[in-house]
């Protein structure tokens, strides 16, 4: 099979823009199709269509890539099109209340966080300075792009530990979780950086810092907004971004959750390893979140491509039930959640740490002492 049939059941989600342009000159119902077409959809295709778990070789070269990395450097500008097209468009359309423009603003969102965001974190992760930057547009997109620095300095350095703000612990619900994550995501993306910079004898106000960057691109697109759509226009964007930031905190919910690292004591814990993440093989989500539920090998080669994501057997690295899709949907109703994977978080305990007897320590977020 060629590269480009390989590469080209990932560039499903083009299909998502063209169902946000339905929704926007429709209005009334077909906005409804912008959930229905992501989350409903994929859930129900990947019980139609099963797991996959083959892999390509991880030493693939770069040039027999081209057609997986297209699709990450071509949806900066679509989203941005898309977008501020609609919110353009939106404002100014007669057939759309004041009620759908709110709906259609979280549409949007859906675009912006299972989509975007999950692009934006591919691009992060390389070393290439065009595909950084067009990481921290498509955060900032969501007015969150902190979370460049916050995941690349912190979450990979600490998963599976009190100093890492989005391993979401044992029994802690979503919302409890969202509430904690906002402000400890930005204010230790904030230390990673100054402590940074500090190492290079510079100020955490120094020019360097990407927070000006991050600050100045959330501004931007704000203006944006408003001079398309005054103050609805800067609105639907605002909407449009807290959607996104409450999908991208969903999924790390169920990515980690209730899986720590063992405390070694003196503050030292053991390396991250597979069983540190939630992995999911369902076929079709994977095409959409570009191999994303492939956890365990992403934080095993964070700067790996994704389509040579590896999977790994689920008696190495625990397996959720569902696709991401389904299983974010599940984390909204906590008790459906722990009904879930509170046995799921049991098993792997006993399978993986059984000489650990007592997890009142891990399950508060604190240090264990010495043992």
């Amino acid at each position: 099979m060629n590269h480009l049939a390989r590469a080209l059941p990932f560039w499903v989600s083009l299909l998502i823009p063209g169902v946000a342009v339905i929704a926007a000159t429709q209005g009334g119902w077909a906005i409804a199709l912008l959930p229905l077409c992501t989350f409903v959809a994929f859930g129900i295709l990947d019980q139609v269509e099963g797991t996959d778990s083959s892999n390509l070789d991880p030493q693939t070269p770069e040039p027999d890539l081209f057609w997986y990395r297209a699709i990450t450097l071509l949806w900066a500008p679509i989203q941005l099109l898309t977008l501020f097209g609609i919110i353009a468009y939106a404002v100014r359309a007669p057939h759309l209340s004041g009620s759908e423009l709110g709906w259609l603003a979280a549409g949007l969102g859906i675009v912006s966080g299972a989509i975007g965001i999950v692009y934006a974190h591919e691009l992060m992760h390389q070393k290439n300075r065009l595909e950084r930057w067009l990481g921290d547009i498509l955060m900032t997109l969501a007015l969150y792009g902190h979370f460049r620095s916050e995941h690349l300095l912190v979450h990979h350095r600490y998963v599976g530990t009190p100093r890492d703000a989005v391993t979401a612990r044992y029994n802690e619900n979503f919302y409890a979780f969202f509430l904690r994550v906002l402000p400890g995501s930005l204010i230790s993306a904030w230390h990673a950086e100054a402590a940074l910079l500090a190492r290079k004898g510079l100020s955490p106000f120094s020019r360097r810092n990407p927070f000006w960057r991050y600050a100045a691109l959330s501004l931007g697109f704000l203006a944006l907004s408003g001079l398309l759509g005054g103050w609805a226009g800067i609105g639907m964007f605002v909407l449009q971004a807290f959607v996104a930031v409450l999908l991208l905190e969903v999924i790390n919910y169920v990515e980690h959750y209730g899986l720590t690292r063992k405390h070694l004591g003196d503050g030292r814990y053991e390396h991250v390893r597979p069983h540190h993440s939630w992995n999911a093989e369902h076929k079709v989500s994977n095409w959409f979140l570009i191999n994303l539920q492939r956890h365990s090998d992403h934080h095993y080669k964070p700067d790996r491509r994704f389509p040579l994501l590896q999977s790994y057997d689920a008696g190495d690295a625990p397996h959720l039930p569902h696709g991401y899709p389904v299983m974010g949907i599940v984390a909204l109703f906590p008790p459906l959640w722990r009904r879930r994977m509170n046995p799921r978080v049991q098993a792997w305990r006993k399978r993986f740490y059984p000489e650990i007897t007592d997890w009142r320590d891990y399950t508060a977020g604190r240090n264990p002492l010495p043992r």
